[in-house]
């Protein structure tokens, strides 16, 4: 029952957070928080010690039957697909419970902390639900367990416009469900299947224009969560009116949700019709890096820059799924890995910057790598996220780039050149940030920036150390989904 244990851990931990009827100082709700957090990181670690990296298919399968009648099962497993992407959560979410202030200016303290532990625990539970879910009802009610949670997340601690960010979102997110529901039902009834199991629900005898009706829902409702261009619009103002911590959930966790539905589903489920819409979905995949690159550097705000270098770099993954070859899908499991890692890190050193200088607009930073009377420490790490998420050797962003576009080529030279074009790009858009932000004259008469504690670093280094690692050997990322990618490519 350990798949369960991750799910009903953090789901404990929230409830207790939020409804213990006794009075919870914000110091305990953060230590109870990161306590659980702990917890579910641990779990995830006994689940990869149990993992058979030689198995294919669906390991650690738990069956309970729920609602029979209705085809409701509560089924779990995971796989190489699902593996990795849980173990980003929780490494996510023990870092978020360490530090939720980052961003918060100095002396400010985190409002309604209750409140804000609970609903990061609850959206834990309900991110590693849908990754383990095998019953597509099941997956569906727990991918939208996370609407609620995160348009509180936004609206309650996000900045000056967080009202209409997160009514944006909320919208946006209610529409994916919506299509996603309705793929989900139109499968169930058009195939005669007695449930919702996954492995009970068989599309080939579908029409393949029924499957292409069936297979646009899916596109459509995972698109707009990856997001994908032109579904993408509720993104950037998410992002940047959110607090650091729920910019680094959406950014993240939540993000993965859409292009792990991609895989399992619109790839699993409609395997011979994806092959005739992979072309368009690799097209639309370059046009997502290179407008995502664009608008990165037309930005003036280093966290606008930031959101809009995500929707670039999520084309990479929708790239090597449309080649679905077995060494893109290798890569486009690593990309999702790294560029939670990545994107994690980037939006936490922002954080940083804003609370200790007050700003995010490039024409008032500059001069922070100053070793005396500026950020040091911060401005070299974001120099190493900087290079992490411009696929410098060395750096995990690398070898998932790597991957994809070697596993690419072969199938879709025209689109795979243009996204090399976008990771170009993104080498331009990153010297203009670390240009004006780090490097230049500070100004001496506003730099008296508040002292940065050591434990605030331990974030920040924890990804950084991660992401070098991972770059330098690839092998202890790779290893878990390898086995899992060959037998989705090979599917075909």
């Amino acid at each position: 029952m350990i798949l369960s244990a991750l799910i009903l851990v953090p789901l404990l931990g929230s409830l207790i957070v939020g409804f213990y009827p006794g009075v919870m100082s914000p110091a305990l709700s953060r230590s109870v928080t990161f306590g659980f957090s702990v917890v579910s990181l641990v779990l995830t670690i006994a689940t990869g010690v149990m993992f058979d990296l030689s198995h294919i298919g669906l390991q650690m399968q738990e069956f309970l039957p729920w609602l029979p009648d209705l085809g409701l099962n509560y089924s779990l497993a995971i796989d190489g697909l699902s593996f990795p992407l849980v173990a980003l959560t929780n490494l996510l979410t023990v870092l978020l419970a360490f530090n939720s202030s980052v961003g918060l200016k100095p002396g400010e303290d985190l409002k309604r902390p209750r409140l804000f532990y609970s609903l990061l625990l609850l959206v834990n539970s309900g991110v590693i639900g849908a990754f383990l879910a095998q019953n597509l009802m099941l997956f569906f009610l727990f991918y939208e367990v996370e609407l609620i949670p995160f348009y509180l997340l936004i609206v309650i601690w996000g900045s000056e416009k967080r009202e209409y960010a997160a009514t944006k979102f909320l919208i946006y997110t209610a529409l994916s469900g919506v299509l996603i529901l309705a793929a989900f039902l139109a499968m169930n009834w058009l195939t005669g299947a007695t449930s919702f199991e996954y492995s009970a629900i068989n599309t080939t005898d579908l029409s393949r224009n029924t499957q292409l009706v069936l297979l646009t829902l899916l596109l459509v409702g995972f698109g707009i969560k990856t997001p994908l261009v032109p579904l993408h619009s509720w993104l950037p103002d998410a992002y940047v009116e959110s607090s650091a911590p729920v910019s680094i959930m959406l950014g993240g966790i939540l993000s993965k949700l859409g292009t792990y539905g991609i895989i399992r589903f619109a790839v699993g489920l409609f395997p011979e019709t994806w092959v005739s819409v992979a072309p368009l979905m690799a097209t639309i995949a370059a046009i997502t890096v290179i407008y995502g690159s664009f608008c990165a550097i037309a930005q003036h705000d280093i966290k606008r820059m930031v959101a809009y270098s995500s929707i670039g770099h999520m084309g990479y993954i929708i790239l090597g799924t449309a080649a679905l070859t077995p060494l893109s899908m290798v890569g486009v499991i690593s990309q999702m890995v790294a560029h939670g890692l990545i994107l994690a890190l980037l939006f936490y050193l922002i954080g940083m910057i804003e609370s200790k200088v007050g700003t995010r607009e490039l024409e008032l930073l500059n001069g922070l790598l100053n070793p005396i009377r500026g950020l040091p420490m911060i401005s070299a790490l974001l120099i190493l996220g900087a290079m992490a998420s411009a696929g410098i050797p060395g750096m995990v962003g690398f070898i998932a780039e790597f991957m994809v576009f070697q596993g690419s080529f072969s199938a879709f030279p025209v689109q795979t050149l243009v996204t090399i074009v976008g990771t170009a790009l993104t080498a331009v858009y990153f010297v203009i940030l670390l240009n004006r932000t780090c490097f230049g004259k500070l100004d001496t008469k506003s730099a008296y920036y508040a002292p940065v504690a050591r434990w605030e670093y331990i974030p920040a280094f924890i990804l950084t150390i991660v992401i070098v690692f991972l770059g330098i050997q690839p092998s202890w990322l790779v290893r878990w989904s390898q086995v899992t990618s060959d037998a989705i490519a090979f599917v075909m």
